[in-house]
């Protein structure tokens, strides 16, 4: 009897020691990021007159930013923290990312043989991770000046290659179109599809130097919040004068005849449908959902630098009010995978909100009783990932007769 409850007392201990490592704003941020994606996924965009939803307004584009961002915080956490590794370590943390991109890829790939009705984010991330391992042994410094770089120059040579690049048969990259289209699914990941690498790669550059400093420091999250918000403003500032009194809709609408006045109303609101139209280079400076141009790239950044601060401020100061979120952003993996193969049955389609909250109450349950019951902040997938990953990892510091401990740092 004794004995039995030492363990229980020695696993309590364990699991309360790892929630106290994580640092439960990133987790709620992710979690506000997967409910923003399947609210996009779910509700309509346009109401009965035709006008962009108020959902529509405010999570299209974002939320995907938002998830890529905290994606590059997470590859921080689990390459140093606070201080990038170097040596056989570099060389193991990079290893381990490559195998966590290939099975996450993989899961995504999977999931587009389902053909949900959602762009379907996690073959990109996968590919996000394998442009992502050169650069984890920088610092904050530099991967700030790739995030501009990636920023500026990666929509400009996304719509330099566009046209000679090949088209995807499919509209999402799945594992059948690997094999039969490989050329259109590594252009779709690259730069044609509905979150190309080379241009998201600012996310997770910004999210690297970010997750390098101390986001428990309230100076830290004052600076996300405010320069996260001068940069979301100025961009949309900018967007607005090259628009109108710099020329920006006239350019447009002369250099696309077939999109006509309208048709170039329709991509500034919803956003391209097949991919930004490379008919003239104004199409750069635009503000508008999906369409990686740098302004929207810039913006939404600003945007996902907000809601970090924002929510590593509550969750220093009243941290039980976003716990349930927080413990859903653990597992954000493995619910939005679910989330995607609950689409493709067509659950409630002709009731939007109601499935909506319904995928959300469930999210958020699971989450909890996951946690509770198993001890474990990781999600079913993430488990696996992390196995995975942690595996190869040790398997090249033994090579080298190295002794470590897992230096992932969950976040």
């Amino acid at each position: 009897m004794f004995y039995g409850r030492s363990l229980f007392d020695q696993k309590t201990a364990t699991t309360a020691a790892k929630r106290k490592d994580r640092i439960i704003g990133v987790d709620a941020a992710r979690g506000l990021a997967l409910i923003g994606m399947m609210a996009i996924h779910i509700l309509p965009g346009w109401n009965e007159d035709g006008e962009p939803t108020f959902a529509w307004q405010l999570l299209s584009g974002t939320s995907a930013a938002l998830f890529a961002f905290l994606a590059g915080i997470s590859l921080a956490f689990v390459s140093g923290g606070a201080r990038a590794v170097g040596g056989r370590t570099l060389t193991a943390a990079k290893a381990s990312l490559a195998v966590r991109a290939l099975i996450i890829a993989g899961i995504g790939l999977l999931i587009g043989l389902l053909d949900p009705p959602a762009a379907i984010i996690l073959a990109y991330y996968g590919m996000m991770f394998l442009l992502a391992i050169p650069l984890l042994g920088l610092s904050p410094r530099m991967l700030g000046f790739a995030a501009v770089g990636f920023a500026i120059l990666g929509p400009i040579l996304m719509q330099a290659l566009r046209r000679p690049l090949p088209d995807l048969e499919g509209y999402d990259p799945s594992l059948s179109l690997l094999f039969s289209d490989p050329g259109g699914v590594v252009s779709a990941l690259l730069f044609t599809g509905s979150f190309p690498a080379v241009p998201y790669m600012a996310y997770i550059c910004a999210g690297l130097a970010i997750g390098r400093m101390n986001l428990r420091l309230r100076d830290v999250q004052k600076r996300l919040v405010i320069g996260g918000a001068i940069l979301a403003v100025a961009t949309w500032l900018f967007a607005l004068l090259m628009l109108e009194p710099m020329g920006g809709r006239e350019a447009l609408v002369g250099s696309s005849p077939r999109l006509g006045a309208e048709g170039v109303e329709e991509v500034l609101i919803w956003g391209p449908e097949i991919g930004l139209p490379t008919s003239s280079g104004w199409w750069l400076t635009v503000l508008s959902p999906y369409s990686s141009t740098p302004v929207e790239i810039l913006n939404t950044l600003g945007v996902a630098a907000v809601v970090l601060g924002l929510m590593l401020w509550v969750g220093s100061k009243v941290m039980w009010i976003i716990t349930p979120l927080a413990t859903a952003g653990a597992m954000t993996l493995t619910l939005y995978s679910v989330h995607l193969v609950v689409l493709a049955t067509g659950f409630l389609a002709q009731q939007p909100r109601l499935s909506l909250a319904i995928q959300i109450a469930a999210a958020v349950l699971f989450a909890v009783l996951w946690r509770n019951v198993t001890g474990r902040t990781q999600g079913p997938l993430e488990r696996v990932v992390a196995q995975a990953s942690d595996r190869t990892r040790r398997r090249i510091l033994a090579s080298a007769g190295t002794v470590s401990p897992n230096p992932e740092h969950k976040p």
